[in-house]
This record gives structure tokens, C-alpha cells and sequence, in this order.
């Protein structure tokens, strides 16, 4: 269903193109942003640091899936016995680096904001600017698909998403896949059902700012 009025929408740390699409079929001014090139070749897409756009103009935030490692519970066990190949001050720097990502976009001078992330580890909350709790956790399962992996949503002036379609069959797909290289791209591609529920229900809000609409 269609809009009845067009937001814009910068979705960081996506390369798939997921909720990007989905905003983008319901007549929004979306784009998606990551490092690495668009999945399905859209000409919506901004390879490059995605903190770099965050004063554009947005009106809304939507933080795909940030690099999230050093950040969640976990990983927490690597900031006392660092794997092979990498040193504590390693591990601590990444994590330095991957909180101030995410203070940067739950900062950002964007009206509505939403970060999806795993739940955090002590640490990481200390060094996030502004840090609150996360808003709300959802399932694959509560928005029509068969799966079990838990994802968390801190949010900033949104509603919390209200499930769409409750299935069977939950299954933990992606945390039982096999060791590959991509093994991380499969984990971190977004839920169609889940980013469909978000155009829906956070693309009929209106701009706080509608001056953002005349610009």
C-alpha cells in the first residue's frame, strides 16, 4: 500500500537492499548505504560511510545492521582472552570503534531513528553516548517467517512494530548454517516480513519536522 506521503529514508548498513525496497515500493524517498556494493545493483544505493550522511535531511533512520561483534554479550568473552591472531588492545579498540558507530547514528540529527543490534554487554553501554535501553525485541516467526533469531530494536520517536503474521515451524536457520565464507552475509540479510511491517507502520507516520518535506 502505497504512502500518503513521502518520507525520507536512509537506510545504513545495508547492502541487500531489504528494507530499502520495502520503503521504496510504498512511494518513499529511500536509500540504502553501506561499504560494500548494492546486492541487486540498485542505483538506491551509497557505497561509503553512512556517518557521513546523517546531516541530509532524513526523516528517518533505520540502521540495518551495524557491525555488532565486539558489542554483544556474545562476545564479551573476548575483551578477557582475545582469540588467535589478535591482542586484547585489539579487542578493545574494536570495541571503542564499533560504540562510537553507534552512538554516531543513535545521536544523529535525525527525527526517528531505529538500530537493530543483539543485547549489549556492560562495556558497551559505557561508552555509548545517550545509551538507553533497547525499545523492543521481535522474532522472524511474529512476521511470517519460520525462524528463531531474536533481533533488538533501540528506538528513537517510533512506535514499537506490532507483529504481522504469527507462523510455526521455528527453526534457528541461520544460527545452525555452516561455517563458509559468507557465512556473516546470511546472518546479517534482513527479514523481508520485518522490514515490510516497518514501511507499513513507520512509513504512515508524518514527518515531525515538516519543513524536511519542503526542502
Amino acid at each position: 500500500m502505497l504512502s500518503t506521503h513521502s518520507l525520507r529514508v536512509l537506510v545504513a548498513c545495508e547492502f541487500s537492499g531489504t528494507v530499502r525496497n520495502a520503503f521504496l515500493d510504498r512511494g518513499h524517498d529511500a536509500w540504502s548505504c553501506d561499504l560494500l556494493p548494492s546486492a541487486d545493483g540498485s542505483n538506491r544505493h551509497i557505497r561509503g560511510d553512512a556517518r557521513d550522511l546523517l546531516g541530509d535531511g532524513w526523516d528517518l533512520l533505520m540502521v540495518a545492521h551495524p557491525p555488532c561483534t565486539r558489542l554483544c554479550n556474545s562476545g564479551v568473552r573476548w575483551l578477557t582472552k582475545a582469540p588467535p591472531g589478535k591482542t586484547l588492545a585489539q579487542m578493545w579498540g574494536e570495541l571503542d570503534e564499533g560504540a562510537a558507530l553507534f552512538s554516531a547514528f543513535w545521536n544523529a540529527p535525525i527525527d526517528r531513528v531505529c538500530i537493530e543490534n543483539p543485547v549489549m554487554h556492560k562495556h558497551a553501554k559505557q561508552r555509548i553516548t545517550n545509551y538507553e535501553d533497547f525499545a523492543q525485541s521481535v522474532q522472524p516467526w511474529q512476521f511470517g517467517h519460520p525462524e528463531v533469531k531474536r533481533t533488538c530494536f533501540w528506538l528513537k520517536n517510533l512506535p514499537a512494530l506490532t507483529p504481522t503474521n504469527v507462523v510455526d515451524g521455528r527453526e534457528a536457520r541461520v544460527h545452525r548454517a555452516s561455517p563458509s565464507p559468507d557465512r556473516w552475509k546470511e546472518r546479517s540479510r534482513f527479514f523481508s516480513g520485518i522490514a515490510e511491517a516497518m514501511a507499513d507502520q513507520w512509513g504512515r507516520l508524518a514527518p515531525l519536522n515538516p519543513m524536511s518535506q519542503a526542502a
